[in-house]
C-alpha cells in the first residue's frame, strides 16, 4: 500500500530533510499535496494521473504520487534527487507518462495570491526546454496550488 499517514509520513520528512543540504532552510518548499489550479480542468486518460500530486520524501529521494479524486493515493509519477529539493532552481528528472518515460521539470516560486503563499509548475515531454518557441513543446504541463499535507509517499 502506498499510502503513509500523518506522524510517520512527517517523521520520515523530518529525517530525511535533517541530513539534506535543505536542512538549514527548513523542509522543501515542494513538499505537500498539489491540485491543479484551474477551475475546470480538462485532462486526458495520461494527464488525469497529474490533477492532485502528493511530493514527499521517498528512500533518499523525493517523489511525486498519484491522488485520485477521493484521496487514495495511485502510481509514483516521478523521483527526484533530495538533495536538489531546496527549490533553489528548476528540478529535472523522469516522469511517467503512460507506458512511457518522459523528462519531467519542476519549478517552484512565491504567489502571495496562492493558499501557503507558494506554486508549484510541472512540465512533461521529450526534453527540458519547454519554451514557447522550441521545437519540444510539452506532453502536459500544468500550475499547482498547495491542497495541504502529503499523505502518500512511493515505497
Amino acid at each position: 500500500m502506498q499510502l503513509v499517514c500523518g506522524a510517520a509520513a512527517l517523521a520520515g520528512a523530518a529525517h530525511l530533510i535533517a541530513g539534506s543540504p535543505a536542512a538549514a532552510s527548513g523542509p522543501s518548499p515542494y513538499f505537500g499535496r498539489w491540485a491543479v489550479s484551474e477551475d475546470r480542468p480538462v485532462f486526458t486518460a495520461r494527464g488525469r494521473l497529474y490533477k492532485t500530486i502528493d511530493v514527499a520524501p521517498c528512500g533518499r529521494d523525493f517523489c511525486g504520487v498519484s491522488v485520485d479524486d477521493r484521496g487514495r493515493c495511485g502510481t509514483t509519477l516521478f523521483r527526484f534527487l533530495m538533495a536538489h529539493a531546496d527549490g533553489s532552481d528548476s528540478l529535472r528528472g523522469h516522469g511517467k507518462w503512460g507506458a512511457e518515460r518522459k523528462n519531467v521539470m519542476l519549478d517552484n516560486y512565491e504567489d502571495s495570491d496562492a493558499p501557503g503563499g507558494r506554486r508549484i509548475e510541472l512540465y512533461l515531454g521529450n526534453g527540458y526546454d519547454f519554451g514557447e518557441r522550441s521545437d519540444n513543446m510539452p506532453k502536459f504541463h500544468a500550475n499547482y496550488r498547495k491542497a495541504g499535507q502529503a499523505q502518500c509517499i512511493a515505497r
